[in-house]
């Protein structure tokens, strides 16, 4: 068995055991370094009232912790399905290097896990978008911006 197909059965594993309990869809992730599993999560929408508690999500602030840093570099991500726009964003600022996943969006979206609107919204200007958006007290945001680049502690990320 390959190691992809190793990290791949682990998350499926974990996607079952959170089914099991009720917590949440079939989705579960790993995070992997140097071979190495550095991070678990699964699907706990249901059990955490969170509609952020995706498997990816989950796995990369358990591989956070356990490692100690924001930044994921080096790391590969295992997950059971093709990751949703939430979680594609949060493996990109975690710079996790590689995603590897089971089911499609599609086939995702055939047992009630539809994300392709998500994507046809963010494609469309913000104010044709389902979800109106529009600046509020740009001024005072600034301000608070230039705020933070004089702090002298500041740290990118």
């Amino acid at each position: 068995m390959k190691n992809c197909e190793k990290f791949m059965h682990r998350a499926i594993e974990l996607a079952r055991l959170g089914m099991g309990q009720g917590a949440g869809g079939p989705f579960g992730a790993v995070v992997v370094k140097d071979g190495e599993i550095v991070g678990e999560g699964w699907n706990r929408v249901l059990a955490t009232a969170d509609p952020t508690a995706h498997g990816e999500v989950a796995a990369i602030r358990d591989a956070c912790a356990k490692l100690g840093t924001f930044s994921l570099e080096g790391c590969e991500i295992h997950t059971t399905g093709q990751p949703c726009p939430m979680c594609l964003g949060a493996i990109q600022w975690a710079r996790i290097e590689k995603i590897y996943y089971g089911f499609r969006i599609e086939d995702a979206a055939e047992i009630g896990f539809d994300d392709t609107e998500f994507y046809r919204q963010m494609l469309l200007p913000a104010a044709e978008r389902r979800i109106p958006s529009e600046e509020s007290c740009r001024d005072e945001a600034l301000v608070l911006a230039r705020d933070y680049l004089l702090l002298p502690e500041r740290r990118r990320y």
